[in-house]
């Protein structure tokens, strides 16, 4: 049975933040709200919770998953940007885009698109996953929860606690967060590619 964690939107209690933290070094796979939509995460290396994630998701290996940083100092650790691509980047963020590039040696091998070793990385505009990934200290492997053949991912803490209580550990509920996943932009070319329209205004890309 998923732990709740009822959090302030804009004050998160810093001991339920602490514990939820605990709780994903631990293992925890944990479903969290973000700037675009709710998402599941884990802690970076942990190879079961990838699987989880893939199994709830129904994805195959060919899915970028995404690394979600608190600030561009950390993305930085896990791919490579040149000076043009950072400036477009860094002028978008924090918000609701994710970032298809190429990884470094930080980002375990299974996380990788198996052809193009790229990794998608993301830095939110969201309280409380800022202040989430301020005390992990490490960005949080995500996935947007969406749920196999359903066409919106699931906006409502107590609704993903009814749904999913038995497949994730634990259920950050800070308030209804958005339905649009965020916009993918690919830059593993070198170029911007817009993958999937989603939050984030695109025409600063096109």
């Amino acid at each position: 049975m998923a732990k709740y964690f009822d959090v302030h939107p804009e004050n998160p209690q810093p001991r339920t933040i602490s514990t939820v933290a605990d709780s994903i070094r631990s293992g925890a796979l944990v479903a969290y709200p973000t700037d675009s939509c709710y998402a599941l995460g884990c802690q970076l290396g942990n190879r079961e919770g990838v699987g989880r994630i893939k199994s709830i998701r129904n994805l195959n290996d060919r899915h970028h998953f995404t690394l979600v940083c608190q600030n561009f100092a950390q993305l930085g650790q896990f791919v490579h940007i040149d000076n043009d691509v950072f400036r477009t980047v860094k002028a978008a963020t924090p918000g609701s885009y994710t970032f298809i590039l190429p990884a470094t040696r930080e980002v375990p091998r299974q996380l990788l698109h198996p052809k193009k070793k790229t990794v998608g990385v993301r830095i939110p505009d969201h309280v409380v996953t800022q202040a989430l990934l301020a005390e992990l200290g490490e960005p949080l492997l995500s996935s947007t929860l969406l749920l196999p053949e359903e066409a919106e991912p699931l906006t409502l803490g107590w609704e993903i606690k009814e749904r999913l209580d038995h497949v994730v550990d634990a259920v950050v509920d800070s308030g209804e967060c958005g339905t649009e996943p965020t916009t993918v932009i690919d830059f593993s070319s070198g170029e911007a590619e817009v993958v999937r329209r989603g939050a984030g205004d695109v025409s600063r890309f096109e």
